[in-house]
């Protein structure tokens, strides 16, 4: 070439590794203290050692490719070389306690006062009313509009969430604590994810109670604006346990049209007058089937059966229940729960998909700036 390109630095080496992320802890490998050594020969040859946190990393390839490309970019580098090596366990512990702001104790990051995060507990009177396939669009729908949401399926019986959001791999582990994995920008985490194959999950209540802890308390969440749980159906001891453990958790209430599902919903929306929860609102599924290009509805459910509910809740409750929206029947919302690809972002466009993410917006509203800073006022209690 008829000029001698100069040496990388080890500053300009370790600025590149500061724009690797680690895939599941969404943080640079050089804050997180995963880079080992840097070796720079004279000829531009790099060599880099890399922590993992963990021996079997899922993302060990992902990190040694993202690691060569970055490193590669930096001038004068002629090859790159990774060597990955584990973290012992006095580099995982303190690890954990950085994840944790300095804590190593565990505490709900939701259930602190100063918390920034909405919570919403997504609630049914009885099986089979789509509340998973709500929950999952709701979040997919929230995470489009630029929000960073985590969904915690606590459905213990029916856990279906994972698969509707096509989140296919296992959480990694670092000591005790747990990184969810992600879908659609949407982490996610479930007890399906703890159990081998497809067993069903036979737990009495206090075992739930711990486990929902666990989940709540192990799992780095990192900043989430909101946080959606699906909850079993019914009024069991999940709903009482997510009332004792996130406090500030907004109920929403999924019903079908028709009367006899109401009645169910309403209950199951009423038991916050016990826990002090507010009901942010009722969503009304299946509310209708409307034939690609025609404009008649067929109400195969009866009608009603949304609104039945917020009169009834507002009457019990003593506080205005809304009714967020009507969501029609639409074979894609089923093809979606499915494919592992939510239906509002397969399909924002279809009246389904409008109606979603018009109700998650209302929910969430703009991605926060200042404007959802607690003042430190509480309102006076009744």
């Amino acid at each position: 070439m008829g000029y001698m390109s100069s040496t990388p630095t080890t500053e300009q080496v370790n600025a590149a590794l500061a724009t690797v992320q680690d895939p599941e802890i969404h943080r640079p490998l050089t804050e997180l203290d995963m880079v080992k050594s840097v070796e720079i020969s004279a000829d531009g040859a790099v060599s880099v050692g890399i922590y993992l946190t963990v021996a079997g990393c899922p993302m060990r390839g992902r990190i040694e490719k993202d690691v060569s490309a970055a490193v590669g970019k930096v001038p004068g580098v002629t090859g790159v070389t990774v060597d990955l090596d584990v973290m012992s366990e006095d580099q995982r512990k303190a690890l954990q306690t950085k994840l944790r702001g300095g804590q190593a104790e565990k505490e709900i990051p939701f259930a602190k006062p100063n918390s920034l995060t909405k919570v919403f507990a997504v609630a049914s009177g009885k099986g089979g009313v789509g509340k998973s396939s709500v929950t999952v669009n709701l979040a997919a729908a929230m995470a489009a509009q630029g929000h960073k949401v985590g969904v915690v399926d606590a459905d213990i019986y029916g856990h279906s969430v994972p698969r509707m959001l096509g989140a296919d791999d296992r959480p990694t582990k670092v000591e005790d604590m747990i990184l969810p994995p992600t879908a659609h920008g949407i982490k996610v985490i479930s007890v399906g994810m703890f159990t081998q194959g497809n067993q069903p999950v036979v737990w009495r209540g206090p075992m739930l109670h711990r486990a929902l802890q666990q989940f709540l308390a192990d799992v780095f969440w990192g900043d989430l604006d909101v946080l959606l749980m699906d909850l079993p159906p019914g009024t069991g001891d999940i709903a009482i346990s997510v009332a004792q453990l996130l406090p500030n958790a907004e109920i929403l209430v999924v019903t079908t049209p028709q009367q006899a599902a109401a009645e169910v919903a309403e209950r199951a929306g009423a038991i916050s007058a016990q826990t002090h929860q507010r009901v942010a609102g009722v969503i009304e599924n299946m509310s209708y089937y409307q034939a690609p290009g025609s404009d008649e509805r067929t109400y195969l459910f009866g009608e009603g059966g949304g609104q039945v509910v917020c009169d009834g809740l507002t009457k019990s409750l003593g506080t205005r229940v809304p009714l967020l929206g009507q969501i029609p029947l639409e074979v894609g919302l089923r093809e979606g729960g499915d494919s592992g690809t939510p239906f509002v972002l397969s399909d924002p466009d279809s009246e389904a998909g409008k109606v979603l993410r018009s109700i998650a917006e209302e929910l969430v509203g703009k991605p926060r700036g200042l404007s959802g800073m607690m003042l430190g006022i509480s309102p006076a209690r009744r």
